[in-house]
């Protein structure tokens, strides 16, 4: 059954990219985290805003990476690798014209701000990205019809153009795109902007700090209210990304789930506050120091309290699939409740093929915790999701096999790696599929 469902889901590719996953008893070593993907996406976008070249420094090697430079060249920006560190330098940017590549990743829609900004017009095909649910982008567009823009509909596309003036923008809902895509069209208009029920994503923050060494007047980025002073001409930077706080989650759950002792360079602890707690409630032992992070389990896992996602500083959606992974272990009852993604659990059906106990009421998922498990093929179908299954197979006796690698590598960098260094038995292989 998983062979032929990975040949369906995969037909037109020649070999399919799988994990081989056996059980691993424990832990031990040092791990350094990767600057976060959900903070370079959108300072790369930024680089639309301005004619002189950006250095972004430590740039993850991700799919999701790859996808948003094809889109900023197919925008007549230039982008060079160089080591971990990328150029951008747009002297002319366009819409883009590949719709196709548009819709691979949810995060292309944060090219339309820049551009509008810098150009006073645009057009885009509608984002893609994980299906994990509804992600509309009428957000975005209210953001910036109240900066003045006028949207034409043009089948799968969206055309902007208008003259930018700033304004007050108030958010519905604190969505991390549309505060985004608003703080950078914000800066192509004239006179200040204020959002209001923006984002306070660490994220948003970083993206602030970046257009500041840029230029840019701008206060409050990553609280609920931003101002924006816009007409200001920005120039060109370098900037380092803060670490990735989901990636952070991510190994402290693996260790957590397998065991043993762990030790995280080039963290960032206060962004991870949520998780750091949930795991300190099930018997790990965690010391943060400024950019470092230990965690040791020794003993059985107890279940955390009941978890709900919600927006920063609420507990991270994007964290909660690794948490129910090292829960699967863990001694007692807990449940997990989604309140952003209504299709964020796809992942839970491939868990209970591992033994998993688990059963699913609406956006609430509920775990016994402690049951044998067992290998199993798994299949990944989101980016988050799939790591939960790398997890939930490390504890599972037996070899497991993962198809859909190729959602995890949208957002991990050097996951295999990273885990394979610290005693995961782990590895890559290409299955061959019939074309």
């Amino acid at each position: 059954k998983g062979p032929k469902a990975a040949r369906r889901a995969y037909r037109g590719d020649a070999a399919v990219a799988t994990y081989l996953i056996r059980h691993t008893p424990r832990l031990s070593g040092e791990v350094e985290v990767s600057t976060a993907k959900n903070a370079v996406l959108p300072i790369l976008a930024a680089g639309l805003l301005t004619e002189d070249p950006l250095i972004i420094k430590e740039v993850p090697r991700i799919t999701d990476v790859e996808t948003l430079v094809s889109i900023l060249r197919d925008c007549g920006a230039e982008v060079n690798r160089s080591g971990a560190d990328l150029s951008v330098c747009a002297l002319q940017p366009q819409s883009p014209q590949n719709e196709e590549r548009m819709r691979k990743l949810r995060a292309s829609i944060l090219i339309l701000g820049p551009i509008l900004a810098r150009t006073g017009s645009a057009c885009v095909g509608l984002p893609g990205g994980c299906a994990i649910g509804q992600r509309p982008i009428d957000l975005h567009l209210k953001g910036l019809q109240a900066l003045g823009a006028q949207v034409h509909p043009l089948g799968g596309m969206r055309q902007l153009s208008g003259r930018l003036t700033g304004a007050r923008i108030y958010l519905d809902l604190p969505s991390v795109g549309a505060t985004e895509n608003a703080m950078l069209a914000a800066l192509g208009a004239d006179g200040c902007t204020t959002i209001e029920n923006a984002a306070c994503e660490p994220e948003i923050a970083d993206l602030g700090a970046f257009l500041c060494a840029c230029g840019a007047d701008l206060r409050g980025a990553g609280t609920p209210t931003s101002e924006i002073e816009g007409g200001k001409a920005l120039h060109g930077a370098t900037y380092t990304i803060l670490p990735d706080r989901i990636e952070t989650a991510t190994y402290l759950c693996a260790c957590a789930a397998c065991g043993g002792a762990l030790t995280l360079r080039r963290a960032a602890p206060a962004s991870c506050a949520g998780v750091i707690e949930a795991l300190g409630q099930c018997g790990c032992r965690i010391r943060c120091g400024y950019d470092t992070i230990a965690i040791h389990r020794q003993g059985p896992l107890t279940a955390c309290r009941a978890v709900t996602a919600r927006p920063y500083p609420g507990f991270p959606t994007d964290a909660m699939p690794v948490l129910l992974a090292a829960q699967l272990g863990a001694q007692g009852k807990t449940s997990f409740t989604e309140t952003i993604f209504e299709n964020r659990f796809l992942y839970v059906q491939e868990l209970q093929k591992l033994g998993a106990k688990l059963s699913q009421d609406g956006r609430t998922v509920r775990l016994q915790g402690a049951e044998p498990l067992h290998a199993a093929r798994l299949h990944a179908g989101d980016l988050r999701g799939g790591a939960a299954l790398v997890l939930g197979a490390m504890q599972a006796e037996g070899e497991s096999t993962i198809f859909g690698v190729k959602h995890i590598q949208r957002g991990y960098d050097n996951l295999e790696a990273a885990l394979q260094s610290a005693g995961a038995r782990l590895k890559t292989v290409e299955i061959p599929i019939k074309v």
